[in-house]
């Protein structure tokens, strides 16, 4: 999973408010919202007061961040937490929100045809759809004989293979812009046969096609792409397992925040929430088990939190993956190098 979405949050100081709530409806989330106010007593007034306004018409299933009188982060979630809460600390918490969204990969969904294709892309956001061609016509070959057949034969495998080459074009692009893994496919046989003539190298090496799937027929398409991006998922999680097996990669969190610290890990594997407490400071990758050694590196003020509230915040602020993997008994890293 990519920590993109979370990362800013962490440039801002906490302490924080997370709020995780259910689907109620508008008079009960009133009610609850009240008493989950309540159970925040040192949050300050500005930071509520900025919840509050969003927290009484959110949609159902949200999971609110707010810091210092505003809301830094809503999150809409694909079902309702089974538990509503509501936590003032100085990280946010957002594990129960990773575990919820699952893992996010960004990825492109084409359906290609000789007209073109409908690219849409999921990373950086919400799925952004967009449509690409370059050329209207001529796109059907006919057996209409004559001494232009030929030449209009030619004219349509131009039209296709420029439309094949727009398309290639968006792809790279997207590829490159929200670095995707993964690049599903679907479409006319000689349409997708022309658009990976024509990809770079990098987008070509992640393409995975599959069999069904038109414009006027998305639903199909969805499926198989649901079902591609979960094979997809299973396979890098094996292999992370593998490569932190291989390498004997750290493991617990002494050793992993150690990793973090030194921008060696390339992701962390959780078994799931890690509520014990560890110390950090406001930098980044400032977590430890010792609050005298977060002191020798010269934080002034050491505090407690969650060791996966920190966890998060080290991995995302390096650049590092996370991905719960009830396989490992305890927290873990996948080495960099």
């Amino acid at each position: 999973m990519r920590l993109d979405f979370v990362r800013p949050m962490y440039e801002r100081h906490g302490p924080y408010a997370s709020v995780y709530l259910s689907g109620l409806n508008t008079d009960d989330r009133q009610r609850r919202w009240r008493s989950l106010r309540d159970g925040m007593e040192e949050a300050d007034q500005n930071t509520l007061d900025a919840l509050e306004e969003v927290a009484t018409d959110a949609a159902p299933g949200q999971a609110l961040f707010a810091a210092g009188g505003e809301v830094v982060l809503a999150e809409k979630l694909a079902e309702p937490p089974q538990q509503e809460l509501a936590r003032w600390s100085p990280l946010p918490h957002v594990t129960p929100l990773l575990m919820l969204r699952g893992e996010n990969v960004p990825h492109l969904r084409v359906i290609v045809d000789h007209a073109g294709a409908e690219v849409t892309v999921f990373g950086g956001g919400s799925p952004r759809r967009t449509t690409v061609a370059a050329e209207p016509w001529p796109l059907q070959k006919t057996a209409q004989g004559g001494w232009s057949q030929k030449r209009y034969e030619r004219a349509v495998d131009e039209a296709w293979e420029r439309n094949a080459q727009a398309v290639a074009k968006e792809i790279d692009e997207q590829v490159r812009r929200i670095g995707a893994e993964l690049v599903v496919v679907a479409g006319e046989p000689k349409s997708r046969s022309l658009l990976c003539d024509h990809l770079g190298t990098k987008a070509s090496d992640r393409v995975m096609m599959v069999e069904h799937g038109s414009r006027a027929d998305h639903g199909r398409f969805e499926s198989d792409a649901e079902i591609t991006l979960d094979a997809w998922i299973e396979r890098r999680r094996t292999e992370l397992l593998d490569r932190h097996r291989e390498a004997e990669g750290p493991v617990g969190i002494e050793q992993v925040a150690r990793a973090l610290r030194e921008g060696r890990v390339h992701a962390v594997l959780l078994p799931g929430e890690l509520p014990e407490p560890v110390w950090t400071g406001v930098g980044g990758t400032q977590l430890s088990t010792d609050a005298d050694e977060l002191r020798r590196w010269g934080v002034e003020a050491p505090v407690q939190d969650r060791a996966d509230s920190a966890l998060v915040r080290a991995a995302a602020m390096t650049d590092a993956e996370l991905w719960f993997s009830p396989e490992v008994k305890e927290v873990s890293a996948v080495i960099r190098y």
